[in-house]
């Protein structure tokens, strides 16, 4: 089989376009409620997209890892990449455009998108590297049950049970107040907080299980993923009755419902793509070859236009919105949509530009 699976690239590039929309509204007090987050238990649309990134996450590291055995020299790559990307999250963080050019570190977030799939490279690597299919299924299947258990049913040191509620009665929230203090993104939880980074490796393992699967010569592929999609699906919502789907916390009812859907979209995708050889969406694939470029410069990019001020009260990215595209023809909330389409389309063309000159930045 062919190295590259061009379903993969198009389904990485797919999910960093949706990243880009959900985090560049054009007005945040007017997005349409599938373009939200749950506001804590839950699933919306929105949330599958980072969960599906980390899944394919574990995909590219199959692929990338297949041939190689656990030595030195593979291991600091891995470790350099890890480190990069944590470093590019963290300087997101802490970078202002405006003088004295680095947020306030008192109150700092710590935590990110860049430095979650950092750790969770790391780790998913590592553990292919060591180890085979069965016994990455089993440490899933540990992660995920002792997760639950360990949040669920886990007493707190004042003896009181915790419950899978906001802070203060919820252990994810409660060792982020302890460990992170004022770094973090809300006063009483992160959505990349620690613990919730170990389910998150689960999402990654179960794509490199997945990529495992796609790269066997087992026949009828696309619909024997739909299938595993579907019956992982079904447990996570099982398991939901007892510990809620939620992103916040990554439940392990999260882990399996997102990871399931996943399955069943790169399954349809691997059909249309690389079964029947119908090149649809070529722009997505492009921007999935740069997707970490792509993603960390719109989040830049778009932290500036928030940080810049222009006039007396307004800064660039208010300021854009309402005098380019606020109009009465349209709704308040569409034109946030078209304002957050207009940012995917930039950063789309600019994923092709970088394609047709050969530019391939590796992080």
């Amino acid at each position: 089989m062919k190295q590259r699976i061009e379903s993969v690239d198009l389904l990485r590039g797919f999910t960093i376009a949706a990243m880009i929309l959900v985090n560049t509204p054009g007005d945040w007090g007017q997005v349409y409620t599938p373009l939200l987050h749950a506001d804590w238990h839950g699933l919306t649309p929105t949330d599958l997209i980072f969960p599906l990134f980390l899944f394919i996450v574990g995909i590219s590291i199959y692929y990338a890892y297949k041939h190689k055995k656990g030595s030195l020299p593979v291991y600091k790559k891995i470790a350099v990449r890890s480190l990069k990307l944590i470093i590019l999250g963290l300087f997101l963080n802490v970078f202002t455009p405006i003088p004295p050019f680095f947020e306030t570190l008192e109150s700092v977030r710590i935590p990110g998108v860049l430095q979650r799939i950092g750790i969770v490279f790391f780790i998913t690597a590592w553990l292919y590297l060591n180890c085979n299919w069965k016994l990455l299924l089993g440490i899933s299947i540990t992660i995920l049950l002792g997760y639950w258990l360990f949040l669920g049913f886990m007493p707190f040191p004042d003896g009181t049970l915790p419950t899978f509620n906001r802070a203060p009665n919820n252990w994810s929230n409660y060792i982020d107040l302890k460990i992170l203090g004022q770094h973090m993104w809300k006063p009483d939880y992160d959505p990349e907080g620690i613990l919730g980074t170990f389910p998150a490796i689960v999402t990654s393992i179960l794509g490199v299980l997945v990529g495992r699967f796609l790269d066997s010569e087992m026949s009828y592929k696309a619909i024997k993923l739909g299938a595993i999609g579907l019956v992982a699906v079904l447990l996570g919502y099982v398991w939901h009755l007892v510990f809620p789907i939620n992103k916040a916390l990554w439940s392990s009812s999260f882990v399996l419902v997102t990871a399931g859907m996943g399955t069943i979209i790169l399954g349809l995708m691997y059909y249309i793509v690389d079964v029947k050889g119908w090149h649809l969406g070529a722009v997505f694939k492009y921007a999935g070859m740069n997707a970490i470029t792509v993603y960390f410069l719109s989040s830049l990019i778009s932290k500036s236009f928030y940080k810049i001020p222009v006039g007396n009260n307004e800064n660039l990215h208010s300021w854009l919105y309402h005098n380019v595209f606020v109009s009465e023809s349209m709704s308040l909330k569409l034109t946030s949509l078209v304002y957050a389409l207009t940012v995917v389309l930039c950063y789309l063309g600019l994923g092709y530009y970088l394609y047709r000159k050969n530019i391939f930045i590796k992080v």
